[in-house]
Order: structure tokens, then sequence, then C-alpha cells
């Protein structure tokens, strides 16, 4: 199902933010000539200046958080800025979040925060899936340009240097600048350079579309006391061999900034080990008890910006931080960690 006209959009969202607040569907009005937002939802005694975007991604969201900021900031700002979109993604979620802008969608989620008002309502699914989605600049290869324009934050690079620097051919390259360009991702200098225009929401675009579980994986179980224990033990029997390996997610944060104890440790490699290397360090197969992860990625970008840490090799930070969304022990809040310690652009939103 596709997502409502603008106005139509705009009664729902009216329906919905009254009932959420006063358990009633509140009045929609303009906003009057020269405002900033384009409705005006009076529901009680509270006033809500509502924009809406037609798409819930998180390069969208974080335009219209920065606008919504300014509607929301200055003398005599008495109403609650809300944005309002078909569906809010997790990263949409979090963009809102680090900029202290309420939302809610069509499909009845919200979160709404104000003095005396605070109302969270989240799991209800999204009624607008699309197929056929454009494609992405975050796919796995695409991804390339995105990961170079994070490792070299501020700097505008000519698209051909870019093919180049990322191994990619220049039309190749040329069409997934032109989407980045089209969601408003990255910014030209006057000679035609590229560099991304806020490189927190361009990170947070690609989380959105990142795909960690869509890689291929070998678990298994290697008999050690610790996650450190098994870092100072898996390079021993596998790196001698020549194969490219890079730790990620939560040894990867480990590795970067001493974040918490681990037990789980994944690794990037070009291809799996052989049986002698994985008998070498105890390696046994098996989903029950597992704790390493051999990944080979869907596309050899990943390995781009790996450094040596701790005396072993580990993914950039950048790639460390994707890799650990949506998954478990505290991966969380080591990615919360790392992007505060290490992924600091400038102004964050909010």
């Amino acid at each position: 199902m596709r997502p409502p006209p603008r106005q139509e959009a705009l009664k729902r969202a009216a329906t919905l933010l009254g009932e959420a607040v006063e358990g009633r569907p509140a009045k929609l009005t303009s906003p009057g000539r020269g405002a900033r937002a384009e409705a005006r939802i009076q529901s009680g005694n509270r006033t809500f200046h509502v924009q809406w975007k037609p798409s819930g991604d998180a390069a969208a969201v974080g335009l219209a958080v920065q606008r919504l900021q300014q509607l929301q900031e200055g003398p005599g700002r008495k109403a609650l800025a809300v944005l309002a979109v078909p569906y809010m993604g997790e990263a949409g979620q979090r963009v809102c979040k680090e900029g202290g802008i309420s939302w809610l969608d069509l499909a009845g989620n919200a979160q709404l925060e104000a003095p005396g008002l605070r109302i969270h309502i989240r799991g209800n699914p999204n009624p607008f899936k699309r197929r056929g989605r454009p494609s992405s600049p975050f796919a796995p290869k695409s991804s390339r340009i995105s990961r170079w324009l994070l490792m070299h934050p501020g700097k505008f690079v000519a698209q051909r240097e870019l093919a180049a620097s990322t191994d990619m051919g220049e039309g190749f390259t040329s069409r997934i600048v032109r989407r980045l360009e089209e969601m408003e991702l990255i910014e030209r200098n006057e000679a035609g350079a590229i560099r991304a225009r806020d490189p927190d929401l361009l990170l947070d675009a690609w989380a959105e579309d990142h795909d960690f579980d869509g890689n291929h994986f070998l678990r298994g179980h290697v008999p050690v006391r610790s996650g450190e224990e098994l870092l100072q033990k898996v390079p021993a029997g596998l790196w001698k061999k020549g194969q490219r390996c890079a730790a990620t997610g939560l040894a990867g944060a480990w590795l970067l900034t001493g974040f918490a104890a681990f037990r789980t440790a994944a690794f990037y490699v070009s291809s799996f080990p052989d049986a002698r290397a994985l008998k070498r360090i105890g390696f046994e197969e098996g989903e029950t008890g597992s704790n390493l992860r051999w990944v080979v990625p869907r596309d050899d970008g990943v390995f781009q910006g790996n450094a040596e840490v701790q005396g072993l090799p580990c993914v950039h930070p950048v790639q460390v931080w994707l890799d650990l969304q949506g998954q478990q022990e505290r991966a969380r809040e080591a990615a919360d960690f790392l992007r505060k310690k290490l992924l600091r652009w400038g102004k964050k939103r909010g």
C-alpha cells in the first residue's frame, strides 16, 4: 500500500495525534502565511506544528529534523514541533531522539515529549512496505562510496578519484553518487567535487539498509575462558597462512575502545579457513554455544580502512559500528560508546 497524499496524510496525523493525547480526533488547521510548518493541530489545550514527510528513511527524517529544530527553537515558541511520516524505522527514531524532535507515523506509532506530556507508542507494523525499492546506494558494493566519504569527512573528492580509491568503475560510481545526491546526503563544491553533507546523517541512513546477517557465516566454538583469550588464540592459528582477516562487532569495539568484556567474536575473512587451520585453534563447528563467527562478506569493501589495533587487524570504526547494529550482548551500548569516542564529525544534531 502506498502512503496517502499530503493533505490526507495530515488529516490522518491529526486524528492519531488527538487520540494519543486526548482520546479523540484533533482539529487540523492551516498554520498561517509564512509559517514553516505544514499544519497546525489543536488537541485540547496543546498546539502542535506538524511537518509531513512522505518517507521515514533516515535521510529524509534527518533533513526534516534540522528544519523542525529551527521551528521549535526561538523566543515565544510554545507549540510542539512534530514530524509525521508514513512509518518510522529504527534509524529514523534514533535521528529524532538525537535531535530532540517528537514524531508520529500513520501506523499509529509515536513519541511525543513536552513539559507535562510523554507518549510512547510502539509495535504497530508498517502498512506501507514497498515492493521493488529503488536501488540502494548502501548495497554491499555500492556502500564503498559512503564508507570512503565517512573515512574522509570534510574532504571534497572528484568522482574519478573516488572511483579509483574504491576500485569501482566511473559509470557505477556516478550512479551511486547521483542516488546519494537525490537523497541530499552529499554536497558539491564549485569544481563539482563531493563530500558528505552531514556525516552523522549519512551513517544513520546507511545503518537503515545495512544487513550484517546477509553475509556468509561459519559458526562454532573455541575452548577459551574469555573473549580476550579468543582474540589472542585465533590469529596464531590462522593469519600466518596469509588469510585476509579483520575483527568486527563486539571484538572490534573492544579493540578500538576497550568497551566491556565480551564472549563472542566475529572476524571478516576473504574465505573460510581450511580444516587444518581450524583444528589448530580447537574450533568445532556448530550453532549451540558458539563463540566465534567467521564472516565472508558479500563485498570486500568491508576491509577498506583496516588497521592494526593492539597488534590485531580490525575493520574501520565505521564498519564496526554498523555491524554492531542489531547484535546481542551489549552491542547497542558498545555502538553508542564507539560512536561518541571515535565517530565525532562536529556538531551533533540536537
